[in-house]
């Protein structure tokens, strides 16, 4: 039997859309420097687009809806409490994901020189 955190998580995952599964294609199977990503994982008291236990490194893909401003304000509390729990953030629009993948890609080699060095 599964708990309700992995149904939700599950069910996030197979939502997704295709920016998530564009982003996904790039970080999946430790394909950024053999860095290991999670979909849909639980972080605190939430569900993270992306995240790197190793690099406590969190992902997240914003559409057109995070632009609105009481979405704007819940993402700024949620990023917060993440980062009080010791996570570092990325937000990525829908527009970066499809053209500009690599940007992302350069940004998570970024983080995780600065733990290393």
């Amino acid at each position: 039997m599964t708990n309700s955190r992995t149904d939700r998580a599950r069910a996030l995952r197979q939502s997704s859309g295709h920016a998530e599964d564009r982003v996904w294609a790039a970080l999946r199977g430790g394909r950024i420097d053999g860095h290991k990503f999670r979909r849909q994982h639980p972080v605190g008291p939430y569900f993270a687009d992306f995240a790197c236990d190793r690099l406590r490194l969190i992902i997240e893909i914003d559409g057109g809806v995070h632009r609105l401003d009481e979405v704007a304000a819940r993402d700024l509390e949620r990023q917060r409490v993440l980062e009080a729990l010791g996570w570092t953030v990325i937000r990525v629009t829908n527009d970066q994901a499809y053209e500009e993948p690599e940007r992302l890609i350069e940004a998570v080699r970024g983080h995780a020189g600065r733990l290393n060095g």
